[in-house]
């Protein structure tokens, strides 16, 4: 029986043969379908306890958890957004997952929340961003199509650019989906392009600071790209509200946005899903998504461990893929899920892109500060601020940030 209630939250109240689940997907009905189904499965293989679900919409998902563990009543099964883990194992809201190994080896590392050497969370899938392509476009300019095994150099994908718009076919040559003006996505979508020119938001050896990696060479010949995409008329300050639909349109030639568009694109006759340009430091794209963890508060850890390992079944993993746009966790699950996701299919190449080229966002407590100021920069830079000021002010923010805190932790 599945119950939408809370009938115990960890450590009080209701049966002490019940574990609470929370999931931020009550808004998705496909996603909380599976979750259902997985708890349904597993209440039915065993009569010792029962789990509990209760769903929450996303936008309001995070401030119930931070309310329930200020008063002690987190559930004892919850999910979270890779970037949260930290931040919650610190805080002491999470548990160290015991799970077996062989099974937590099988996933991609991006499906993995590890803070400080610990497994705190674990995914059943990831997302994926992509350059979505006109075909038609690239061959018409007479740019060879890259791969994962062979991503365009900056070179390439800066003359590709210029050819496209020299060609007069599109309004822009490269859509960069500016006009989402979401902090995290500013973060999830530009920091891979700073990652792979070298730069960072902080220094992740030790996390102490962001100087030499946010304001150094590399972060200021990102800084000079990302303006220049403007300046050089490849790409608009400020995108439409749906950029990928400009793409459809016929607006660009080519839009920087995710697997969540994988569908749509299958009905753009030309469209093609093409990997990041390799700026020197290997193409980047944005890893981690929502993942599952055990609270430190749950009264019965080891049978939420045991509900957690159940989940991980690959035909569950499959039914996400299969059911969402989403990146499989493991080779047995793009296996099982069929679907384009099999060796040569359609979506295998979000699979191995993501096990190539995923970077996680920074693994630290402080990361809700580092994102925050990160896109604001970014939004700066875009709209011709002076790029050297405006990393400098980012750090020398972030790094008063940082000794504030007591580096977090680290």
């Amino acid at each position: 029986m599945i119950a939408t209630g809370c009938a115990k939250a960890g450590t009080g109240g209701g049966d002490a043969n019940t574990l609470t689940l929370w999931t931020h997907n009550g808004g998705n009905k496909a996603e909380l379908a599976i979750v259902k189904q997985i708890v349904k499965d597993y209440n039915g293989s065993q009569d010792q306890y029962t789990v509990d679900v209760k769903a929450f919409p996303q936008e309001s998902y995070n401030s119930a958890v931070t309310a329930a563990a200020t008063s002690k009543k987190l559930p004892c099964i919850l999910d979270t957004d890779a970037p949260n883990v930290a931040s919650w194992a610190r805080s002491g809201f999470l548990a160290p997952l015991d799970l077996p190994q062989e099974v937590v080896d099988k996933n991609l590392d991006s499906t993995k929340g590890i803070y400080q050497e610990k497994l705190y969370s674990i995914g059943y899938y990831d997302a994926a961003l992509a350059v979505f392509a006109h075909k038609d476009a690239l061959e018409k300019a007479g740019v060879r199509i890259p791969t994962v095994e062979e991503p365009w150099t900056a070179a390439e994908f800066e003359s590709a650019l210029d050819k496209i718009k020299k060609s007069g076919d599109y309004d822009h040559a490269f859509d960069l989906g500016t006009g989402d003006s979401g902090t995290e996505w500013w973060t999830y979508g530009y920091s891979p392009f700073l990652q792979s020119f070298g730069g960072d938001l902080i220094d992740r050896d030790g996390y102490k600071t962001a100087d030499g990696v946010l304001n150094g060479d590399a972060a200021k010949k990102w800084a000079a790209w990302f303006r220049g995409m403007v300046t050089k008329g490849y790409a608009p300050a400020k995108s439409s509200v749906d950029a990928f639909a400009d793409f459809q349109n016929g607006k660009s030639a080519m839009v920087w946005t995710g697997i969540w568009n994988a569908g749509p694109l299958g009905e753009v006759k030309d469209g093609v899903a093409l990997p990041p340009p390799d700026f020197g430091n290997g193409p980047k794209i944005g890893g981690g998504s929502w993942q599952w963890a055990v609270s430190s508060s749950c009264a019965k850890k080891d049978a939420a461990m045991d509900y957690l390992a159940f989940s991980l079944d690959p035909k569950y993993l499959a039914e996400f893929a299969d059911k969402q746009s989403v990146v499989p966790a493991t080779e047995e699950a793009a296996a099982i899920a069929g679907n384009g996701w099999e060796e040569g299919g359609s979506k295998r190449f979000f699979l191995d892109e993501s096990a190539a080229f995923a970077e996680l966002r920074p693994i630290t407590p402080g990361y809700p500060y580092l994102t925050s100021t990160f896109a604001k920069a970014a939004q700066d830079i875009i709209a011709g601020g002076d790029a050297d000021k405006i990393l400098d002010k980012a750090v020398t923010d972030i790094d008063a940030d940082l000794k504030a805190n007591d580096n977090y932790g680290n």
